[in-house]
């Protein structure tokens, strides 16, 4: 029976191959088909089996199935040219429909691919009216394509990607390198010099900027243009719209359109607020926002990975390179002191987010951006290493001859400390980007013993604060009294001191650099005793008044002896009026200070009195001589260093 079965097809194929040879004449290939259905009954349906590949009935059947789909076409066409807009077909509005229509361009499709891989060329009216009413077909769904893109756009909450950043609040003035009136910008250190850190931006924060249920009718009309040939009609209206919506994003972040010019004409206070809004935009852009764009190609797109990484990176690139233009307006910028922390901050964040970038942008389509992208990093870099350079050398060049009232802190040493201190928080940052420009000789300035210890970073503030320390002992000289000098350097240098370990400056520098500098204040307590109490203890002294030093002997000379007593009292009453004004803003130090001015001077004063007391008492009016007790001593001592100048009154004596 199968032998029987394998006979009949073999006659069947024979059969077919002679018909099929027999080619383009109609009429001959009928006689055939005729004789061979009569020349074996197992032929007698070949009539059934040829007719359908006959080229007339063929023929007939495309057209059919052509003009079905042509008149499902050509009814939307007709309803969008309609003047009543309200019986125009609109996808979200006539679903079933929409269906319809997809249904006939498919159809059309096929036909149409299905004549081009003809050897033959019967059909080529039916192939000419498919291009043409497939040409309709397409500029209506690139139509509903924008429609659709345009109408489904969600607008972007900026409240859900507030997110946080550094917010350095300082307000100073810098030309050309020179620091210049820093004394306006150190208010309140406490509220002029911080950071305000707020949550983070949350890496996972996922958004959509277009209605998720229109994805599906945008993924359906993109395959359809895409397998017309009509992929870059495509591209130009989804990469249009998005561009606009993402511009949109921009806006509502802050980010304006500038011009490289533009940028640097700002004043600093309103380039700050820019540079900040800067610096929230691009982890909100590379983290969130391109990653929903990325996620609508893929779904849109889906069906080739070259379209989806072409069209997005066309939708996005005007995006992300508006963004990098005001980086770059920063970087070719003049540099400025004010402005190193922003540029810091601006660093870490596009250091933060570049893999990111990278991950969106892995074909050569997207090199271009990539490349900008680490040019500009590296651009803050060196805007960053070259503001610090400069910011050294004008602590080094600040020349002011202006003086402190009192011997105060300078407003030099709060802003540069207050600067330093801030600087720690940047230590990843500044350690990579000084690795390998910091030149250890030079950076670690007289404080040799922390150069094998120290970071990159390390050494650079501390030859930040051997340049201040210079500065500030120039600064001294420009006092014409000698006590004064040794208050103002204490004062600073105490002030540097605490700044260092109240912070991460006090790690980084360690115990000796602290110790070194305490010791330097002592020293200068001593000078400043030796400078502001020499000439009054030199009073106490028995040389000069005569009676063999004992004060015992009637050889006292009295005339001598008032002398002395007037002139101590004229010598502190001046130092009290003097130094009662100075400022020693310290509680510690100021109360070190009295203590060791009372174990200076009261002793000394309390003997001479005790020797030479009774010579004076037997006399007229003793009291105008011996005006003032240990007691009224110690307690006037505690007015000193208060910054209020004052003047002694005489004490009243019972």
């Amino acid at each position: 029976m199968a032998t029987k079965i394998e006979g009949d097809e073999k006659v069947i194929a024979a059969a077919q191959k002679i018909v099929k040879s027999l080619g383009n004449s109609k009429n001959l290939t009928q006689d055939m088909i005729l004789i061979l259905s009569n020349f074996d009954n197992r032929l007698s349906n070949i009539t059934e089996l040829f007719s359908a590949d006959s080229s007339g009935v063929r023929k007939s059947k495309i057209e059919e199935q052509f003009e079905a789909a042509e008149k499902v076409v050509l009814r939307w066409e007709s309803n969008s040219n309609s003047r009543h807009r309200r019986n125009s077909l609109r996808w979200e509005d006539s679903p079933d429909e929409a269906a319809e229509y997809l249904s006939a361009v498919d159809e059309v499709l096929r036909l149409t691919e299905d004549l081009s891989l003809s050897s033959s060329s019967p059909d080529g009216d039916i192939m000419d009216r498919a291009e043409s009413i497939l040409q309709q077909a397409m500029s209506r769904l690139e139509d509903e394509f924008r429609h659709i893109l345009t109408r489904n756009t969600v607008p972007l909450d900026a409240e859900l990607l507030n997110g946080s950043f550094r917010n350095v609040s300082l307000s100073f003035a810098s030309t050309e390198g020179e620091i210049q009136e820093f004394e306006t910008s150190v208010e309140d250190e406490n509220e002029s010099f911080s950071l305000e850190r707020g949550r983070s931006l949350e890496e996972d924060m996922c958004v959509d900027l277009i209605n998720p249920d229109a994805v599906p009718d945008l993924k359906e009309i993109a395959d359809r243009m895409i397998r017309s040939g009509y992929e870059k009609e495509c591209c130009q209206v989804f990469s249009s719209v998005r561009r606009d919506v993402l511009d949109e994003c921009l806006s509502v972040l802050g980010i304006e359109k500038l011009s490289i010019e533009e940028v640097q004409k700002l004043e600093w206070r309103l380039l700050d607020e820019k540079m900040k809004k800067w610096i929230q935009a691009v982890k909100n852009v590379i983290r969130v926002l391109l990653p929903a764009e990325k996620r609508l190609c893929d779904q849109v797109f889906d069906g080739s990975e070259l379209i989806r990484e072409v069209y997005f990176t066309e939708t996005t690139k005007g995006c992300v390179m508006q963004l990098l233009n005001f980086g770059e307006a920063i970087v070719i910028g003049r540099r400025s002191s004010e402005k190193l922390f922003r540029i810091l901050d601006m660093y870490d964040a596009l250091a933060d987010v570049l893999p990111a970038l990278q991950a969106l942008f892995p074909n050569d389509s997207g090199e271009f951006v990539c490349n900008e992208a680490r040019g500009i990093l590296d651009g803050l870099g060196e805007s960053a290493k070259g503001t610090l350079t400069e910011f050294e050398n004008a602590v080094q060049g600040e020349t002011s001859r202006k003086t402190t009232q009192g011997g105060d802190i300078h407003p030099l040493a709060r802003y540069v400390m207050n600067y330093v201190k801030l600087l720690v928080d940047y230590s990843d940052s500044l350690n990579l980007l000084l690795k390998s420009s910091t030149d250890d000789s030079d950076c670690a300035g007289s404080d040799s013993s922390l150069q094998d210890t120290l970071s990159p970073m390390g050494h650079c503030l501390l030859s930040l604060i051997s340049s201040l320390e210079s500065n500030l002992e120039e600064k001294s000289k420009f006092y014409e009294d000698g006590g004064m000098r040794y208050i103002f350097l204490m004062n600073n240098i105490l002030y540097i001191v605490h700044k260092v370990k109240d912070s991460e400056l006090g790690k980084l520098l360690g115990d000796h650099w602290v110790r070194k500098r305490r010791g330097q204040v002592r020293q200068y307590a001593t000078s400043y005793l030796r400078a502001s109490w020499s000439k009054a203890l030199s009073f106490m002294k028995d040389e000069g008044i005569g009676g063999g030093g004992g004060g015992s002997s009637s050889n006292v000379s009295k005339v001598a002896l008032k002398e002395r007593f007037k002139n101590f009292n004229s010598c502190f009453e001046e130092i009290y009026r003097t130094q009662s004004a100075w400022k020693v803003p310290d509680p510690q130090l100021r109360e070190e200070l009295r203590l060791s001015i009372s174990e200076k001077v009261l002793p000394a004063y309390r003997s001479f009195v005790g020797r030479f007391q009774s010579h004076l008492e037997r006399g007229r009016h003793a009291g105008k001589y011996i005006k003032y007790t240990q007691e009224d001593l110690d307690n006037y001592l505690l007015d000193l260093f208060e910054g209020s100048a004052r003047i002694l009154q005489n004490p009243r004596r019972n």
